[in-house]
């Protein structure tokens, strides 16, 4: 994923993209940044001093960190870091998504618009991670239709348990396919409507 594309995909009317963009990320003052020195606990000063070092919501520190201006500087958050990558590559199962962050691979994607020497391979972790946990997802989602599944989905990040509830919902629409309880099918309102006042024309005409 490029960085012109995370920073695309940025979506003001989701609301889960509105909570990814809310976690918060490391930040380093570079500049004074007057009247927002209630930010840092640690001191009284009504700014905030270059060096200092607090973490702020995402969207707060892409604004201050960008192309055109270098108030902030920003680090990878922890579960972004070559420990956790290297976790992630040996067994991406084990992990607990859900705890380390519900909007992992969207909070993540985000991550992806600062230019962050690891920007590439962060982007190559997340693929690699989704790729390794897709399957058993499914499985799981396949194998508990009537079962309840919170077990299941309590370490999965937020669009985990949408793939997860999707893939039970495929399920239970194509068994009752096959008991053959699906909808049948039917004339549109819109056809019988032309119907009628054609069947309406044709009557006035003999």
């Amino acid at each position: 994923m490029t960085q012109s594309t995370a920073r695309d995909s940025e979506d003001y009317f989701n609301l889960d993209d509105i909570l990814a963009t809310n976690e918060r990320i490391p930040c380093r003052v570079e500049m004074p940044i007057h009247r927002l020195g209630y930010l840092d606990q640690t001191t009284d000063d009504s700014t905030l001093q270059p060096g200092t070092n607090l973490e702020l919501p995402f969207w707060l520190a892409r604004s201050l960190c960008s192309r055109r201006r270098h108030i902030v500087s920003v680090e990878v958050p922890r579960p972004y870091r070559l420990s956790y990558r290297e976790v992630f590559k040996a067994d991406p199962n084990v992990v607990d998504l859900h705890k380390l962050g519900p909007y992992f691979y969207q909070f993540g994607s985000h991550l992806l618009s600062f230019q962050n020497p690891d920007a590439q391979e962060v982007a190559n972790s997340l693929l690699k991670t989704f790729q390794g946990r897709f399957r058993r997802i499914m499985d799981s989602s396949q194998n508990a239709l009537h079962q309840d599944t919170s077990y299941l989905t309590e370490k999965l990040d937020e669009g985990e348990k949408k793939i997860f509830k999707a893939g039970q919902q495929g399920l239970h629409d194509f068994e009752l396919w096959e008991r053959r309880q699906t909808e049948k099918l039917k004339t549109s309102t819109m056809v019988l409507k032309h119907l009628k006042r054609k069947r309406a024309i044709v009557e006035d005409k003999s």
